[in-house]
């Protein structure tokens, strides 16, 4: 064994540290108590959401997707064949991002931009990008806001409700719009239906870019903490995956320790886009310290502040570029080696995480038994398909852990626009 060898695996950075039976164990475990209301790091909030719908010729639906820093609308139509047709688009930031505000200004700047269409459609569906409680009409509470989102007032406030009233107060009439709030990853899987016509048992929403979540279809039985009619038909569920509790190694705790939030999120924190990069530096700031990479690249590393996801990603597709950064900082062949296999060994276990999320919610839905009737997995998220590496060694994770020890099949796609087609189909559930 090599020193840059005994190095990953001294501080459990590469692939074959992590224990994908143990790991997928408590994945499920996590996920059986959160459906039934227990403690658990798995928040699995229902939707009351299904996958049948609703949808008819010609139906029209008013769109909302407030997604990190932006906020869209549009017109969607279904055509004689069901399918989504966008038009009216329009986009504009979301309020809060430059400075807080209050829920009054808050719901009157997405009046702003809803009131051109209010009079299209009786049916809106609303793509909410943040943590939020799901209510049985179909409203959504939010819990929390991340991505720099500051509107304090409007936690704990049903978002379609308070749009109304706004809208209301405006002079229009509401009586009879209907709004269904939706999470992105629910929008993504539910988008998934609408334009993807392989032949298959199941879908699944899955999201990997700045953070990343799961979502999937769950038997209205299985879920304890709430009381549904038919057990069964089945409900999506959000599942909140970024949040699973997962310890690593010693560098991985030092890295956690130091985060916004260091008691939550630990599983993003191991493999989404806003961390790869910056955990990835500190990985690099011990190897210079236990001499894996020499003194001189060190000194050199030192004047970089941060190390961002898509450094790392540019140094392992043109590790000989010296226009990329830390290509530049190389100046012989035993630290361009090393470099490269550590930045490697991160992604390739961020991978083999990704592969035994998707392979607890493949196995929670109990579908993809048939190789011929997959489950459709809609991943989203540039840090998937951007990172180099990730995507492919997601699908021999994959591969080795869901199809060849548990007998399951999936398809992986990606649908473009999924939070606007996702949206659309949840208004069209109410």
């Amino acid at each position: 064994m090599d020193r840059v060898d005994d190095f990953l695996i001294r501080h459990k950075i590469k692939a074959e540290t992590i224990d994908d039976a143990a790991v997928l164990s408590s994945f499920l475990s996590e996920m059986e108590k959160g459906l039934n209301g227990e403690k658990s790091s798995l928040q699995m909030i229902p939707t009351y959401c299904s996958l049948e719908g609703n949808i008819k010729p010609g139906d029209k639906v008013i769109v909302l997707d407030a997604g990190g820093t932006n906020f869209r609308t549009c017109l969607v139509t279904f055509n004689d064949e069901l399918e989504p047709e966008i038009s009216d688009f329009k986009k504009v930031g979301m309020p809060g991002v430059k400075s807080e505000v209050s829920a009054k200004e808050f719901f009157s700047t997405l009046a702003d931009n809803v009131e051109r269409l209010i009079d299209k459609a009786d049916k809106i569906g609303f793509c909410f990008s943040y943590a939020a409680t799901i209510t049985e009409d179909h409203d959504g509470i939010p819990i929390m806001f991340s991505k720099e989102i500051k509107a304090p007032e409007v936690i704990g406030m049903p978002i379609g409700a308070s749009l109304l009233k706004e809208l209301e107060s405006r002079g229009h009439d509401v009586s009879k719009k209907k709004v269904s709030v939706v999470n992105d990853t629910v929008a993504t899987l539910l988008a998934t239906k609408a334009k993807c016509s392989f032949p298959c048992s199941g879908y699944i929403g899955f999201i990997l870019g700045t953070g990343t979540n799961t979502a999937y279809a769950e038997l209205n039985s299985n879920i304890g903490k709430i009381r549904m009619g038919d057990g069964a038909q089945r409900q999506i569920i959000n599942v909140e995956s970024g949040d699973m509790h997962l310890t690593l190694g010693d560098i991985d705790k030092a890295f956690v320790a130091g985060t916004k939030d260091p008691g939550s999120y630990f599983f993003e924190k191991a493999i989404s886009g806003a961390y790869l990069g910056p955990f990835s530096h500190l990985v690099i700031s011990v190897a210079i310290k236990e001499g894996v990479l020499t003194k001189g690249f060190g000194e050199r590393f030192a004047l970089i502040p941060t190390l961002s996801t898509t450094y790392m990603s540019n140094y392992l597709e043109m590790p000989n570029n010296r226009d990329y950064v830390l290509v530049s900082l190389i100046d012989n062949e035993e630290d361009a080696s090393a470099l490269y296999r550590i930045l490697d060994a991160v992604i390739e276990r961020a991978a083999k995480l990704t592969a035994i999320n998707l392979t607890a919610a493949v196995l929670k839905s109990g579908l993809g038994t048939s190789p011929r009737l997959p489950v459709i997995i809609n991943a989203d998220g540039t840090t998937f398909y951007k990172t180099e590496g990730l995507e492919f060694y997601t699908r021999k994770y994959l591969f080795d852990i869901l199809q060849k020890k548990h007998g399951r099949y999936v398809k992986i796609v990606n649908v473009p626009d999924s939070p606007v087609y996702g949206a659309a189909i949840a208004g069209c559930s109410v």
